[in-house]
């Protein structure tokens, strides 16, 4: 059995339940950094810095632990949607989105006191046409104010997706098949 510590670095439930589906144990520390300092319009490049920043911004307490941080963004036409600041910001995300094919991309470092690693997963989403209904009907539920594009695919974004190409769990916003097996240098393993 392995003495490294996972510690999550992100208090987003979707990354601690993808962590959880595949018997990672881990602990949460939350960091603090100002995301709207990465101004760069490239998806790799933001969702790669964010990762980054946010595992600077974590300390590692002792030897033993490995720090795993994570973000992720939508990105349609050269324009990345991150989560919307208000319902007219939703509503514009999920209009663009309609009918229409978008990319997510997140961006992982794992950081231990011996190594880091970083890398960039990248899947495609295809959203069915959504009428006016539909989308007036989303944006009055609070599914779409706490997610990069608007939408959860694993909630009720869902009923939008018509097809997606790449790791589902890069869509919700952690690559774990990919994750599970970068963490094994760092000697963690699921239980």
């Amino acid at each position: 059995m392995s003495t490294a510590k996972l510690i999550l670095g992100s208090s987003s439930p979707r990354r601690q339940e993808l962590l959880k589906q595949v018997h990672l144990p881990f602990s949460v520390r939350t960091p603090d950094i100002d995301e709207s300092q990465i101004r760069t319009n490239n998806p790799v490049e933001k969702v790669e810095q964010l990762a980054i920043r946010k595992s600077q911004a974590i300390p590692l307490l002792d030897e033993k632990e490995v720090i795993l941080t994570a973000d992720t963004v939508v990105s349609y036409k050269q324009q990345i949607f991150e989560k919307p600041k208000n319902k007219e910001t939703a509503i514009q995300m999920i209009s663009d989105l309609s009918g229409e094919t978008h990319e997510v991309y997140t961006g992982v470092k794992i950081r231990s006191s011996e190594q880091e690693l970083v890398f960039v997963e990248r899947s495609e989403v295809e959203f069915w046409p959504l009428s006016e209904e539909e989308i007036d009907w989303y944006v009055s539920t609070p599914d779409p104010y706490d997610k990069a594009g608007a939408y959860g695919i694993q909630s009720l974004g869902a009923a939008f997706v018509k097809r997606i190409n790449g790791d589902y769990a890069t869509i919700v916003g952690l690559p774990i098949s990919k994750v599970v097996r970068e963490l094994r240098q760092f000697s963690i393993f699921p239980y």
